[in-house]
């Protein structure tokens, strides 16, 4: 062979490869990484530390804060349960997805979720704790919309009790040794003998789950739906203390009422498990090919005993669960990716729920497939100048005489009792950017951009066979 073949071969062998392979790498198009998506659930806007919290104890979060972005215009998709999961899951606002408010109410086999986008790319996918989208035998179980591996409750209801005596694998029932009377699977009830907390038994699978990802050659998309501080509605309703939690911890020797007590301690007990599965991604070397999303499904709930004022769980917004004011929807949002999330950032960028799915799709090089109302976010995660923004958040709630709302830059737009006058209920108008705890409603000073915004909200409310106005 003489020197030019050999010249060739080495340059079709070795160089053009590794040129390849770098462009490849700047283009964006190397490894997907792994998505873990930590939702908690009741979790207000000024119940962590890095958001403002005083009196609660946060020192993982405020660290994975430290370490990654915060963003503090984010929203969650509904004020309730169901319907902000299932915009998580499908990629549309409320004006549009399926499940719009908590009636048990299965997905169909024609919805797609981020699940079956992100398996049909090749990921390995798991949901552990509260799924709220359908029930045992329904086309709606987590195993039939793209999750290889379920482990928790199937069922919001059934998701209030802490100590149930059963939990789903999949679609096989886990007996545990707690007992309850009378309880069924789509109610909490109150256990008399506790012995096994649920949401500890969803930290040991999640730890378990990503230790056994380690030596797969398969990214993973794990949905972590902890159910703290959820209230169990139940004990509320007859001990008077739905709180429930194994130990008030560094919160018992506090002045504050019992109720209160488990709130926080339920919180500081969500604090260390996020902790424990960072330090588990650290220690596996995973941490660098895993983007790691916290945030909650809704504002602070006033339930079970507990008062969200008591320790300023909605920071410096109006309202709460089942408002949509901003306390009742915006959220918590943190990204936590080292090496490609810039440490101790904060974003504005205004963002919800169904920008999730677009978003992972990017991430796991993905092709949607379908429809959505969301916008990727990678950009603003990358610290990119070129990220595309919505023009206005849309959302409506059935409950309590029914609701809309709209974000659009600045300005804020709420209407309530709507199904007595759909068309002519009147509409409040809030500058978030003067007034972020809407408190000067300001409509009557700007009748055109109240105008416009009543004409969003028209057109983007489709109708449903299951919810009307």
């Amino acid at each position: 062979m003489n020197f030019y073949m050999v010249k060739k071969v080495i340059i079709t062998l070795v160089i053009i490869p590794f040129i390849l392979s770098c462009n490849k790498k700047d283009s964006g198009e190397s490894n997907p990484p792994n998505i873990i998506y930590i939702l908690a659930d009741d979790l207000g806007y000024g119940d962590l530390g890095c958001y403002g919290q005083q009196r609660i104890k946060t020192p993982e979060i405020d660290q994975m804060a430290k370490e990654g972005m915060m963003f503090t215009s984010h929203y969650s998709g509904s004020t309730v349960c169901a319907p902000s999961r299932c915009t998580i899951m499908t990629g549309l606002h409320t004006g549009h997805c399926f499940i719009r408010g908590n009636d048990r109410i299965p997905l169909p086999p024609s919805e797609t979720t981020t699940a079956m986008v992100l398996k049909k790319a090749g990921y390995s996918t798991a949901l552990i704790g509260k799924w709220g989208l359908g029930n045992p035998g329904t086309t709606g179980v987590p195993t039939k919309k793209g999750f290889d591996y379920f482990f928790g409750y199937m069922d919001q209801r059934h998701a209030h009790n802490y100590y149930t005596s059963f939990l789903w694998r999949n679609e096989e029932k886990v007996e545990l040794p707690n007992i309850v009377p009378n309880e069924t699977g789509t109610s909490g009830g109150v256990a008399t003998v506790k012995k096994a907390y649920s949401h500890d038994l969803f930290t040991e699978e999640a730890l378990q789950f990503v230790e056994k990802q380690k030596e797969s050659a398969k990214p993973f998309f794990l949905y972590l739906a902890y159910t703290l501080p959820h209230a169990n509605n139940e004990a509320g309703r007859e001990l008077g203390d739905g709180m429930e939690v194994p130990d008030y911890g560094q919160y018992e020797n506090t002045d504050w009422p019992n109720p209160q007590k488990g709130h926080a301690a339920m919180i500081s007990r969500l604090d260390r498990d996020v902790g424990s599965l960072l330090k588990k991604l650290k220690s596996l070397g995973l941490d660098k090919n895993t983007v790691v999303f916290f945030t909650s499904d809704n504002g602070p709930h006033a339930e079970g005993g507990i008062a969200h004022e008591f320790n300023n769980s909605n920071g410096s917004l109006r309202g709460h669960k089942r408002d949509l004011y901003e306390g009742g929807i915006r959220v918590p949002l943190i990204a936590w990716w080292p090496g490609n999330i810039k440490p101790g950032t904060k974003s504005g960028h205004i963002s919800a729920f169904w920008d999730m799915m677009p978003t992972f799709a990017e991430l796991g090089q993905a092709d949607l497939g379908t429809k959505t109302d969301g916008i990727s976010m990678l950009p603003t995660l990358l610290g990119k100048p070129d990220q595309k923004k919505h023009d206005y958040l849309y959302w409506e709630f059935y409950e309590w005489g029914g609701k809309q709302a709209i974000r659009k830059g600045k300005w804020k737009a709420v209407r309530l009792n709507i199904k007595q006058d759909f068309k002519n209920a009147p509409v409040e108008l809030y500058n978030l950017e003067k007034d972020v705890s809407e408190t000067k409603n300001v409509a009557s000073d700007n009748p055109k951009i109240v105008e416009s915004m009543l004409q969003l909200m028209m057109e983007s409310h489709s109708t449903s066979p299951h919810f009307e106005f």
